[in-house]
């Protein structure tokens, strides 16, 4: 494990040095009295723990620890200091600890042990299964055991912001775009504390749900921030790559064209009202309702009526003002003599048409009555 040391005292920096090496399990690698030089290789150096005087001369430890944990996401804090009377605002940064002085071995053993046991003992060998996120619907995980779950977010803000960052994952976002998103009627300052505190909410979230490789980046500390996906599969990045792989449908892949059908489990971050999310939300249901029709024909072509109406039932659910889905529907009821089916359909789109002040076009409506004439014969 990877440690940055900081404390103003040279002293208390070789004494801390000296009792993690004769510990074991931890390498040092940067030891410093100037924090700012500590945090500036704290953001190069991306350690795995920081050990942090609170009380020193330049700068005040707590707002050290933030500036860092701003730099490397996911690292852990411990902080070290005489003064017990910090000890509320260290936990509330989430520290992993808050070591009093004089510096004691067996204290200090203990913490070492913590630490071990938070990062396990994969941690960073690559033997993990990565992590699946989903964003069909909600922002869920699927972990190893294929079980999905949603992710539990302190605050709707705080989901919106990694989400807007998520959708951008790999680019650089400013922080006004991200101000202006989620608090557009605040000041400055004001708007600046808040997407702080919920940049520090989203970290939090992500390593409590098994989410450490991924990362936010901030751009020199201060500048704007980009989120890193690191090895974590994402749903809708594995169907579209799954569904451009397929051929036309055919007796040999049908059952594949089936699986990545199903695979589209939901609209993209469709629970969510975010107007920013709608172009990526269209498109991909676009992409949906292009390959369900090719399927649905492909049944049609192979006299499976039955096959393709389920298809269409599905299309309707999530397109259900589109006049020509509804008219395909009918006529495949109509083709297997499903009188109800007919009717029904018919009903269902006069219905929905009805909420928009509208009614079935002329041909459709033309249709449905020829249909009504050569059943009732």
């Amino acid at each position: 494990m990877r440690a940055l040391l900081v404390d103003d005292e040279q002293m208390a920096v070789s004494y801390l040095q000296m009792l993690l090496e004769h510990i074991g399990g931890i390498h040092v690698i940067g030891a410093h009295t100037n924090p700012d030089q500590a945090i500036a290789m704290a953001y190069e150096l991306q350690p795995d723990v920081v050990f942090l005087d609170i009380h020193m001369h330049d700068i005040d430890g707590l707002q050290a620890g933030l500036q860092i944990q701003e730099a490397v996401p996911g690292v852990e804090i411990v902080f070290v200091t005489a003064y017990n009377h910090y000890a509320v605002q260290a936990f509330e940064m989430n520290a992993l600890d808050y070591i009093m002085k004089p510096l004691q071995f067996e204290r200090l053993q203990k913490t070492v042990r913590r630490l071990k046991e938070r990062a396990g003992p994969n941690k960073g060998d690559g033997s993990e299964t990565p992590p699946l996120i989903c964003l069909f619907n909600q922002i869920g995980i699927q972990g190893a055991d294929k079980e999905k779950s949603a992710v539990k977010w302190r605050t709707a803000k705080a989901r919106e912001v990694f989400a807007y960052l998520f959708h951008h994952r790999g680019r650089w976002v400013d922080k006004e775009t991200l101000i202006e998103l989620c608090w557009p009627e605040s000041e400055t300052a004001k708007g600046t504390t808040q997407l702080y505190t919920t940049i520090y909410l989203i970290r939090q979230t992500l390593k409590s749900s098994g989410l450490d490789a991924v990362s936010i980046r901030s751009g020199n500390l201060f500048e704007g921030y980009r989120i890193d996906v690191g090895q974590v599969h994402i749903d809708t990045e594995q169907w579209e790559t799954q569904l451009k792989q397929l051929g036309a449908p055919g007796h040999h892949n049908i059952d594949k064209h089936e699986h990545v059908l199903a695979m589209y489990s939901g609209t993209y971050l469709g629970d969510y009202d975010y107007i920013w999310a709608e172009p990526e939300r269209e498109r991909l249901k676009r992409l949906w309702l292009n390959h369900a029709r090719e399927v649905s024909n492909y049944y049609v072509r192979k006299k499976r009526p039955g096959a393709a109406i389920k298809i269409y039932q599905t299309i309707r659910q999530l397109y259900p003002y589109d006049e020509e889905n509804h008219y395909t529907l009918m006529k495949l009821y109509a083709s297997l003599n499903n009188r109800l089916g007919v009717e029904e359909q018919y009903g269902l789109l006069v219905s929905s048409l009805e909420e928009l002040d509208s009614a079935p076009g002329a041909e459709i409506s033309a249709w449905y009555e020829g249909w009504k004439r050569q059943s009732n014969v």
